[in-house]
Formats: structure tokens, C-alpha cells, sequence
């Protein structure tokens, strides 16, 4: 097995209330790991520690062999949906996605292009994002994620207001980015995004994500 992240002896609390206590964990490359538990359990919290949005108390968090908050601040190559992401509500999305690109300047219009219609959006249609659906600025969100094609991906519940096309469309998506080679952590609350994408699931419980036997899932 060819580690992608190593998690050690990770603990985090807010004032008083303990979030996750003594995580150790190892996440292959090149898989999809999902993360399940009740809204609280610490999804959230562990993959904003993971994308260096978060720090930990104590302990310390590898990512491709390189340590967080000392090799770097922020996972190289890694995109990220975690919770609402804020587009610039006046502008299209093609003109959001650009404008973020424009920060690391390491793609083209044409690959921000490719990204929306892999996603099931248009990149030519001028409408502004504030007249967007839910299910349609989850897409976005999912765009801007993938478009400077990360080894990391990290999706926390990426399903969100996606209809049942959109649900098909983006687990094929996930699924042809893991046979890329990249590495995808997801949470879902929906038992088939689970079952369809793991490779390995884990259940937060106790402050700790805890393995789940696959099979008692299907």
C-alpha cells in the first residue's frame, strides 16, 4: 500500500468540547475513502485539518510525504469542497472558475472549460451565480475543485442538492478520477455514494473514525 496521508496522534477541541481525540489513521493513494457519523461526529473538522484550514492541538498530519504546518500550509495539489464554497454572486461561473485559476496560473480557459462540462455545467451560458440552483453551485464547487487536476480530492458531501442525474454524473466522475490515480476522501450521508464509491469506509464514533465492514453495508 502506497500511503497518500499519514495521520498521527491528531486531537482537536473548541474551549472545552473534545472534536477528534488520538486519530491515527493511514489513507491509501489512489482510493476513494469514505467518512460517515451524525451531523457533529468531526467530519468536517477532520478534513479542514486535513486541508490546513484547521489546526490541530496536538499531533501532526503527513500528506505525499510532506508534514502540514512545517513542509507546508496547505496540501499541494489537492482541491477541496468543504461545506457552502462563496462564488462572486455577480459574476458567471466560467468567470469565478477563471478568476480563481488566475491565483496559481496553471491552467488554461480551455481546462476551466472542461471541468464545468464535466460537472453537467455550461461554461458558456452568461447566467450570474446568484441566479443559480443549489444543485448548480454544487457543481461549480465541484469544478473548481477538480480543474488544476489534483492528486488530493477532498469532498464533503459533494451530493448536495444534486438531482438524480447529477448524483450518476458526479459519481462517474469521482470514479474516473480514481482510476487517474487520484485520492479521494468523501463524506456522504447517502448510503449508496458510499457503497458505490469506497474502497474503504470509516465511521466517526467516540472521537475517532473507526473502521466499517464493507460488506455489512450492501
Amino acid at each position: 500500500m502506497t500511503t497518500a496521508i499519514k495521520i498521527s496522534n491528531l486531537n482537536k477541541s473548541f474551549k472545552h468540547e473534545v472534536i477528534l481525540q488520538n486519530v491515527s489513521l493511514e489513507i491509501e493513494q489512489g482510493k476513494i475513502t469514505g467518512f460517515i457519523g451524525h451531523n457533529g461526529s468531526g467530519k468536517s473538522v477532520f478534513f479542514k485539518l486535513i486541508c490546513g484550514l484547521l489546526l490541530p492541538d496536538t499531533g501532526s498530519i503527513e500528506i505525499f510525504e510532506k508534514k502540514l504546518g512545517k513542509e507546508m500550509d496547505f496540501p499541494e495539489d489537492s482541491g477541496a469542497v468543504i461545506e457552502h464554497p462563496g462564488f462572486l454572486p455577480d459574476k458567471s461561473g466560467f468567470q469565478n472558475l477563471k478568476y480563481l485559476a488566475s491565483i496559481r496560473r496553471t491552467i488554461t480557459d480551455e481546462q476551466i472549460k472542461k471541468s464545468m462540462i464535466d460537472v453537467g455545467l455550461d461554461p458558456e451560458n452568461p447566467k450570474k451565480v446568484k441566479g443559480y440552483s443549489l444543485g448548480m453551485k454544487q457543481r461549480l464547487a465541484i469544478a473548481q475543485a477538480i480543474m488544476e487536476k489534483p492528486k488530493l480530492l477532498i469532498l464533503d458531501e459533494p451530493m448536495n442538492g444534486l438531482d438524480k442525474d447529477g448524483v450518476s454524473l458526479i459519481r462517474d466522475l469521482l470514479l474516473k478520477l480514481k482510476s487517474e490515480g487520484v485520492t479521494i476522501l468523501l463524506s456522504s450521508h447517502i448510503t449508496e455514494d458510499i457503497r458505490v464509491l469506497c474502497d474503504k469506509v470509516y465511521e466517526f464514533e467516540n472521537k475517532q473514525p473507526i473502521p466499517v465492514n464493507f460488506n455489512a453495508m450492501i
